[in-house]
């Protein structure tokens, strides 16, 4: 089963569904695909492809779907694959129009129909019944791989969604451990409610969710999947219900979100080269951003990530993160 080859030459799929000694499987959309192995605990979605640029997860994806139906991996988790916008992988482009990772927990209505507004609604519909229909009980996790374009000082990083007033329980220890496991320089608790996709799966179906960004985009071909060897050890182990691996790195650093810079000025400056790179650090003091007659200024010693400054006005230009200590 060669998922991606699939998706990239638009094959017909003869098969919509079967079964083999261990697992059953079914195509539930174009680049989705959903296994159900026997017994399971736990329900998990590995989601990759929103942005269509970002390859290496992809491939990634790709070669645990492939080793899945070869016998080489032994499924022990009911697993949803997904390849999350085709036009824009098969097109090597991050998105077609707007970024697909801003159009969940229903931002896509806000938006002119097209596409990937159609997609986004669509994938919110398969993870919701993925989970419904998992049998009671079973943890639930989301794990949606990203890489990168710009630098960034920690290379490989986390981003764990905002817990909302109705999840009160605590970050999930199966989770937390996996992102240790697989040697992620830092993790990032958001501080408030996005419209990513792993926002999504988080509050709408309590699942224990997690966007990962895990090195450099390049296109097909150009990957050196050696360099992700420690998330596709992580991966390999829950899928077949194996301990995770030991952690090898100094600990895991640990950020929290503590304000977005909002561009609300055509004026907007950011106090950033363009090539700046992620977790860029500002002393106290130090002037941030500046518009309009307003100056951002660091209350303390604070890191950037995802700075941007030619957003569209009314767009997030970056998230100031400060370190914390929550695990």
């Amino acid at each position: 089963m060669d998922m991606l080859n699939l998706l990239l030459n638009q094959e017909n799929i003869e098969q919509l569904s079967g079964e083999v000694a261990e697992f059953s499987w079914e195509w539930l959309a174009e680049g989705v695909l959903e296994c159900t192995p026997n017994i399971y605990q736990q329900a998990i979605v590995l989601s990759c492809g929103i942005h269509g640029n970002e390859t290496a997860p992809i491939e990634i994806l790709n070669q645990f779907v492939t080793g899945i139906f070869l016998g080489k991996y032994k499924l022990k988790q009911r697993m949803l694959f997904v390849l999350g916008n085709p036009e824009a992988i098969r097109k090597g482009l991050r998105y077609l129009k707007n970024d697909m990772n801003r159009m969940f927990c229903g931002a896509y209505q806000k938006l002119s129909s097209d596409q990937e507004t159609d997609r986004a609604k669509l994938l919110e519909q398969l993870v919701v019944n993925f989970f419904k229909k998992s049998q009671p009980n079973t943890l639930r996790y989301h794990y949606d791989l990203h890489t990168a374009i710009r630098a960034s000082l920690l290379p490989t990083f986390a981003l764990v969604p905002f817990q909302t007033q109705t999840q009160t329980q605590a970050y999930d220890s199966g989770l937390i451990n996996s992102l240790k496991a697989a040697e992620l320089d830092a993790v990032v608790f958001h501080s408030e409610v996005a419209k990513t996709f792993t926002h999504f799966s988080s509050e709408k179906c309590q699942s224990a969710s997690v966007t990962l960004e895990l090195g450099s985009a390049k296109p097909f071909g150009q990957n050196q999947l050696e360099d992700f060897d420690a998330i596709y050890q992580v991966i390999k182990a829950i899928i077949e219900d194996n301990p995770l691996p030991k952690r090898q790195k100094a600990p895991i650093r640990e950020f929290t979100v503590k304000s977005s810079i909002l561009k609300i000025e055509d004026d907007f400056t950011l106090n950033l080269t363009s090539e700046a790179p992620n977790f860029s650090i500002f002393e106290t003091g130090s002037i941030i951003a500046t518009q309009g007659n307003q100056k951002i200024v660091a209350e303390q010693t604070i890191r950037i990530l995802f700075p941007n400054p030619n957003v569209k006005k009314g767009l997030r230009a970056g998230l100031i993160l400060v370190e914390s200590h929550k695990l």
